[in-house]
């Protein structure tokens, strides 16, 4: 049975999130959008998502739409670049591709970002959707409608807001993940129930066996959780004036870790790391208790992420250089680090009264 989270914009229905355990209500969905036969569609992918699902999701949408063709580009962040957006721009051009016409994001982070962008830009805005092949692609990146890619080493610096028309979860993909990209994907969902929701996070402690096995009943009960906190918060806050900021508990010195590393960590391991970071100064400065930061800590360590920067391999750089880095973040705000602390479980918080001084200690935690 299916699970669907509706996702609005500006009070209206935006789009939906449908959990499936296969791929045979993909065309059904799609087809309830309006898409017309005479449509054209390009299913955007990389070099390791592509070898296992690229031909089944063309073979299904062929039935369709009068031409399916499809771009790959190499795998990895060093391809969300603007170079490789205007490789798919010249794609689309080449196969006459309009504004009634259809993207498809297959793969994870990098081609959903990447591809949402091209579409928010084609012809000033051409659809897309959304089909994350990655445990953290399905709880974060696919959702609410954040596109963005690199420039040069700087994180989703060139981006814009722009809703796919469906996002759609094969939950069954996520068994040819390697061990390490489910362990990143925790990170965010880790992070989900730390910011809004304490039953969440303490369901998580009690089904970790579920999880790590990965049972598709837990991990369909875990990803919908997660899509519902992040929709939420999302709907209420589409383009991050307020609320939705703090969805970045754990990014500002995780983002920083992300860059001086030069990305040889996966994004939710850097997560984990600012997790870390913005629990102790939660609990220095603010009212985060002791007793869960430890617990945590527990659930990082449970799910495979690191708590230090010598658990995640990476040295090279000083605690001073990645305070400096914090303040090259896309977050900053009138000059001072928006920084997302924790009253208590379940419920954070936005401050810009951190000094550099205190920030440093948080950082200091991980090493």
């Amino acid at each position: 049975m299916s699970l669907v989270v509706p996702v609005s914009y500006g009070g209206s229905p935006c789009y939906e999130i449908h959990l499936e355990r296969d791929f045979c209500s993909l065309l059904p969905c799609i087809q309830a959008l309006g898409y017309q036969p005479q449509r054209k569609v390009c299913v955007i992918s990389d070099s390791n998502v592509a070898p296992l699902y690229l031909e089944e999701i063309c073979c299904l949408l062929a039935a369709h739409f009068s031409l399916c063709t499809s771009y790959v580009f190499e795998a990895g962040e060093a391809s969300k670049h603007t170079g490789t957006v205007g490789q798919v721009y010249e794609h689309l051009i080449q196969n006459r591709f309009d504004r009634k016409d259809l993207l498809v994001a297959l793969g994870g982070g990098v081609v959903g970002d990447l591809t949402g962008f091209a579409a928010a830009t084609y012809l000033r805005g051409i659809d897309f959707i959304q089909i994350p092949t990655s445990l953290l692609a399905q709880v974060d990146s696919s959702i609410g409608g954040k596109t963005g890619v690199d420039f040069l080493q700087y994180k989703n610096m060139v981006g814009a807001f722009y809703m796919p028309r469906l996002v759609y979860m094969n939950l069954s993909v996520l068994h040819s993940l390697p061990k390490a990209h489910l362990s990143s994907g925790m990170g965010e969902i880790i992070k989900h129930g730390q910011i809004k929701d304490s039953a969440y996070f303490q369901w998580l402690m009690d089904h970790q066996e579920e999880i790590l096995s990965g049972d598709l009943g837990a991990l369909e009960e875990m990803v919908y959780g997660s899509c519902r906190i992040k929709g939420d918060v999302v709907q209420r806050d589409p383009k991050e004036q307020g609320e939705r900021a703090l969805l970045n508990f754990g990014h500002t010195i995780g983002h920083a870790v992300e860059k001086l590393s030069d990305f040889s960590l996966l994004h939710g391991e850097c997560v984990a790391l600012g997790m870390v970071a913005a629990a102790e100064l939660s609990c220095r400065y603010g009212s985060y208790a002791g007793s869960d930061l430890r617990q945590l800590k527990e659930a990082i360590a449970a799910f495979g992420l690191p708590l230090s920067l010598s658990q995640a391999n990476v040295q090279g750089f000083t605690p001073e250089q990645v305070l400096e880095a914090t303040k090259l973040d896309k977050k900053m705000d009138g000059g001072s680090v928006k920084f997302i602390l924790l009253q208590r479980v379940g419920e954070a918080y936005i401050t810009r009264e951190l000094s550099d001084a205190q920030i440093l200690e948080g950082i200091r935690c991980l090493f």
